[in-house]
């Protein structure tokens, strides 16, 4: 069942600051919400939110826009935060799951630095183009002065693991002798930053007709690659 969801959002101007939610209860595994109505629910929500912001947003209107009563979102979910746990979750998941596949083949004797930049980058331009990045970034940045714990939640459910596999992989690399990386994760956030400045600020800034003028993808990372490589391959 369809439903109209609009597009209002509530104002959060003069309001008391919210404490941070403890951490549901219950597990937020894939496995617990991998049910036909559970799905339904994270994908209302997940389109909700975004339209509306998160205290735009109640269980009722969620369950209205699934084909779901209120008790049922409730029974499953326990509330409002643990429907937008989930939901960050599964936004993040591909980009965690792909990720840890490129890294994988750090145990590759023949694989280079090179190339698992090269892939790591390309997973990061297909998550930015394949799904809702830009649009997640720009709700927590709305809502996160007024209930910092989303922008904790949003971190700690994606770009932090992202970031210290990545980590890993490098100090992988290291210690196999093809990389000279003292402190991996600065320079996993170096890297990090190198592509992300070009792939997503600009969009989630929605600078307009600017973005014509930005380079290619195909120069911004392998230019990344090149002055990361400068820096941190042995000699």
């Amino acid at each position: 069942m369809k439903t109209n969801v609009g597009s209002t959002k509530v104002a959060g101007a003069g309001r008391k600051r919210r404490a941070a939610p403890s951490e549901p209860a219950f597990s937020s595994s894939a496995a617990r919400y991998a049910s036909a109505s559970s799905v339904a629910i994270l994908d209302a929500a997940r389109t909700l939110f975004l339209q509306r912001g998160f205290d735009g947003v109640n269980l009722d209107q969620v369950a209205k826009a699934a084909g779901t009563s209120r008790q049922t979102v409730y029974n499953q979910f326990g509330s409002k935060d643990a429907v937008f746990r989930e939901v960050v979750r599964r936004h993040w998941a591909t980009i965690r799951t792909e990720t840890e596949s490129v890294f994988q083949s750090t145990s590759d004797p023949d694989d280079d630095a090179g190339a698992m930049l090269a892939r790591f980058a390309e997973a990061l331009l297909r998550f930015v183009d394949e799904t809702d990045q830009i649009a997640f970034t720009r709700l927590v940045i709305a809502e996160s002065r007024r209930l910092p714990w989303i922008a904790a939640e949003f971190y700690r459910a994606g770009k932090e693991p992202v970031l210290k596999t990545f980590a890993k992989a490098l100090a992988a690399m290291t210690k196999k002798g093809r990389l000279s990386c003292k402190d991996p994760e600065l320079a996993a956030h170096q890297f990090m930053g190198l592509v992300q400045e070009f792939i997503i600020w600009p969009k989630v800034m929605a600078i307009g007709e600017g973005l014509r003028d930005l380079p290619p993808n195909k120069l911004v990372v392998g230019e990344a690659i090149t002055m990361f490589l400068a820096r941190y391959r042995r000699s």
